[in-house]
């Protein structure tokens, strides 16, 4: 086997899933992977959500710092993030992405999802913050869609 093939496998695996094609889901899959890779203070994170929220990106920034902190906390095993430049995304981060946007309209999957991302039963209160920060995009025009 060749080594380009063997790459090509490794990050198929590694990568599974196609890059979503809501700007909305792609604008918290950012703020997602900034914010794991950078902490919850991520300058990149505040002037993107400046400029896709405008003057309201407060609420939204808050909350996904909120998600990001209770994802880190409740979490009993590793969730894989990629860096930002990748094109295609994870796994988990597939997840996270279908779990933001049937947290309003689908939460019963929405908490399925959850527990099986963290690897817990008791996922209340970060199915709360997964919900909030889903409303605050939707509360602001940009409603997150798988």
């Amino acid at each position: 086997m060749s080594t380009a093939n063997s790459i090509a496998q490794n990050t198929a695996a590694a990568l599974p899933h196609a890059m979503p094609p809501c700007a909305n889901a792609r604008l918290a899959l950012f703020a997602v992977r900034r914010m794991g890779a950078n902490g919850l203070s991520d300058a990149h994170v505040a002037h993107t959500f400046i400029n896709g929220f405008g003057e309201n990106f407060r609420r939204p920034l808050v909350l996904m710092r909120a998600l990001m902190a209770d994802l880190a906390a409740n979490s009993s095993c590793p969730i894989a993030i990629a860096p930002c430049c990748c094109g295609r995304i994870t796994s988990a981060e597939s997840a996270l992405l279908t779990i933001l946007a049937r947290a309003e309209t689908a939460p019963d999957s929405a908490r399925l999802l959850l527990s099986d991302l963290l690897g817990i039963r008791r996922i209340d209160g970060v199915l709360a913050s997964a919900t909030a920060v889903a409303q605050s995009f939707a509360d602001a025009g940009r409603p997150i869609a798988a």
